[in-house]
């Protein structure tokens, strides 16, 4: 089963909205009669211990802060130092406090009683079609990539009192059966005892050998989005906020969509034990033999979303929807600012603040490699930003508008609303301006997942109707280093991707220009450029004339999709994978030795023309829609690009540049190493308009 509410952090380390509804509507047994061709089968609500934990169920007046004495004072203490930890995680949960005090006595002793109230009913078809029908349903059913037996299930209230919303006990847990990231989900179904078994069991999968299967193995893969639920922690380092992707148990699994649901879940993360759990609880009171539903598209209201979010289970043709996406409405950009919370800068005059040809700039900045390798006369660090000449900060700087009017001679190292470059979805909006609604050539073409989706399944499905490649990349809007970023060919992976965190879904290269690394073959690589803002209006613009590579450490290929160092390049934030560098100037002759009839300075010249393009665009319109002409700012953005083969109207192959992302304020920890006039080089271009004697190159 599948929950497609989108998540979004909570105090007490949840991210996590519910499933819930109106009104819910009941089936009184569940399907048809016997007569109708159905054969039913009875099974003990189980899974995490249910029938197991049954005996520690309590009466409601048994919770923790429910009669007289000393007892009573502590439940009450403990419930309340519960409500302080956890109380904001289930408020915006929507768990209604009536069921908190029963909540953490069943959270205390591991209550798992939903035995006790539910059960949960297999329902399979009957063959009594006519021959001919019979004949079709069985040739459709072969190509079915899961031969077997249908079964269907749906969960049922079973006990004989049924059950009330309003009894402070009506909240159950539900355990969760496997726990990964979505990177190591193959690895673990090899590696754990039993767990291909149970997931092939719980997803209907025929599996029966000893050993895992190649064949069951990718199966589990394929349909594990149907049943996958997401959560993630609301602190930590960026590695441990990356989405956790879950399976209930045989339990929760079972319970099916509606879309006037009669029961919520929400993922919860008990501290204490450092445990997460479902929450299940009624929206209405339910009589015995009436279903327990909830909704998987919770929280969307447009019909349309709706059914995108529910394809995995309730497949949908869409190729007649226009997937065309033409660029965000201008109220677009300003609720983007309005969410960022940055302030714009009032118009000022730089002539007015004119520096001596000889001042030495004061310099604040908390970043290392600045303070460490910038060495330059005519710039000193500066103790408090009070003294300061220029703020180089390694965090956003927000209030633009309290510092143009206070300081305005102080230069800064960022401009705003450069969000609009270095946010991906924001970046694939502005590009259109250059390639229309289909994006220029020199971007992937990209959907936003939130704002997109259905424009996205209708491409997804022309493609392949036209047999057309269909690998895609999932990526999350603001995060680096390949955190969080998939590559896939399953269009339920990518729907259900949507609801983790923000993302963005870009076409995969398929076609890379690749690199033969003699210890390893044929490898993807990517390169990264410094590009350095001077000013948008007139539009200066910089690249350092030094290049960085980064290279795949196993051959390229479209298979093996789920194996980073096939399909990804970033290699130095593991200590125990193989970094392989290579330094431009050895890069150079070696690529023109591989592609003799692609002169490097004939690429490079593409790709300057790709960066001119694209910030031209950032900056053709007014902020928010562009950046803004601050005079005060500058800034220092890499820009990442692969390059793909693609051909001219005359047939004749070229290598395209494929811009990837931009990134504020980068790591230039090798720049530093192998060239430590760096920053002096990047200072004297931004702040002292002397580039002549730096290492860069002007664009524009």
């Amino acid at each position: 089963m599948g929950r497609a509410g989108a998540c979004r952090p909570a105090v007490g380390g949840v991210l996590g909205s519910r499933e819930e509804g109106g009104a819910g509507r009941g089936e009184a047994t569940g399907g048809r009669t016997e007569s109708e061709g159905l054969r039913r089968r009875w099974l003990r609500a189980g899974g995490g211990g249910m029938e197991a934990d049954a005996r520690l169920v309590l009466t409601p007046e048994s919770a923790p802060n429910s009669g007289q004495g000393p007892d009573a004072e502590e439940g009450a203490q403990a419930l309340a130092e519960f409500a302080a930890l956890h109380g904001p995680a289930l408020r915006a949960s929507g768990v209604p406090e009536r069921y908190w005090g029963r909540l953490l006595h069943k959270l205390e002793h591991e209550v798992f009683d939903a035995g006790e109230m539910f059960g949960i009913m297999q329902v399979e078809e009957v063959e009594e079609e006519e021959e001919s029908e019979e004949e079709a349903a069985q040739e459709a059913h072969k190509k079915k990539p899961n031969p077997g037996s249908e079964r269907c299930y749906k969960v049922i209230v079973t006990n004989e009192n049924r059950l009330q919303a309003a009894d402070p006990n009506s909240i159950f847990l539900i355990d969760h059966a496997w726990t990964c990231h979505v990177e190591h989900a193959r690895q673990q179904l090899y590696q754990v005892p039993g767990l291909l078994h149970r997931m092939a069991n719980l997803m209907g999968v025929e599996f029966h050998g000893e050993l895992p299967s190649t064949e069951a193995v990718d199966q589990v893969l394929e349909e594990m989005w149907k049943f996958n639920q997401t959560y993630q922690l609301s602190h930590g380092t960026a590695e441990e906020k990356v989405p956790v992707w879950y399976i209930m148990d045989e339990f929760g699994s079972r319970i099916q969509h509606s879309d006037v649901p009669s029961f919520a879940t929400a993922p919860f993360f008990y501290m204490p034990q450092q445990v997460a759990y479902t929450l299940l609880w009624p929206l209405r009171d339910l009589d015995t033999g009436e279903e327990v539903t909830r909704d998987f598209a919770y929280g969307e209201t447009d019909p349309l979303i709706r059914k995108c979010m529910l394809l995995p289970w309730a497949p949908a043709n869409m190729l007649d929807l226009n997937s065309c996406t033409p660029e965000p409405p201008d109220v677009h950009y300003q609720a983007i600012l309005e969410e960022n919370k940055e302030k714009l800068p009032l118009a000022i005059d730089l002539v007015a603040y004119p520096y001596p040809s000889d001042h030495v700039f004061k310099v604040y900045t908390d970043v290392q490699q600045v303070l460490s390798h910038l060495t330059h006369p005519r710039f000193t660090l500066a103790q408090s930003e009070a003294d300061a000449d220029i703020l180089y900060n390694f965090s956003h700087f927000k209030d633009f508008r309290k510092l143009s009017q206070e300081r305005p001679h102080v230069l800064l190292n960022q401009f705003p609303c450069e969000n609009l470059l270095t946010v991906k979805d924001c970046l694939a909006s502005i590009a259109r301006r250059a390639g229309g609604p289909e994006g220029p050539a020199w971007l992937p073409r990209t959907f936003n997942l939130r704002t997109e989706l259905p424009q996205f399944v209708s491409y997804f499905q022309q493609r392949e109707s036209r047999g057309e490649d269909n690998h895609w990349i999932c990526k999350p809007w603001n995060l680096a280093r390949s955190l969080d970023t998939h590559v896939t060919k399953n269009l339920h992976s990518i729907i259900r991707h949507r609801e983790s965190s923000p993302k963005v879904v870009s076409k995969y290269i398929e076609s890379p220009v690749l690199f033969l690394r003699e210890d390893v073959g044929r490898v993807k690589f990517d390169v990264r450029y410094i590009v350095l803002l001077r000013s948008v209006k007139p539009l200066r613009l910089f690249v350092y004339d030094v290049f960085w590579l980064r290279f795949s450490n196993r051959p390229f290929a479209l298979n093996d999709l789920d194996d980073y160092e096939k399909h990804f390049t970033v290699m130095n934030y593991d200590p125990e994978v193989v970094l392989k560098q290579v330094h431009y100037d050895d890069f150079i002759p070696e690529f023109e030795k591989q592609y003799p009839e692609f002169p490097w300075k004939s690429v490079q010249a593409e790709i300057f023309r790709a960066f001119t393009e694209l910030f031209q665009v950032a900056c053709a319109k007014p902020p928010p829609l562009g950046l803004c002409d601050y005079p005060s700012s500058r800034a220092v953005y890499a820009v990442d690009l692969m390059l793909k083969w693609g051909s001219h109207p005359d047939g004749k192959q070229v290598m395209q540049p494929q811009i990837l992302e931009v990134n504020f304020n980068p790591d230039c920890e090798r720049a530093c190493r192998y060239h430590p006039t760096f920053f002096n080089d990047v200072f004297s271009t931004l702040y002292l308009d002397e580039p002549s004697n730096c290492h860069v190159t002007r664009l524009v």
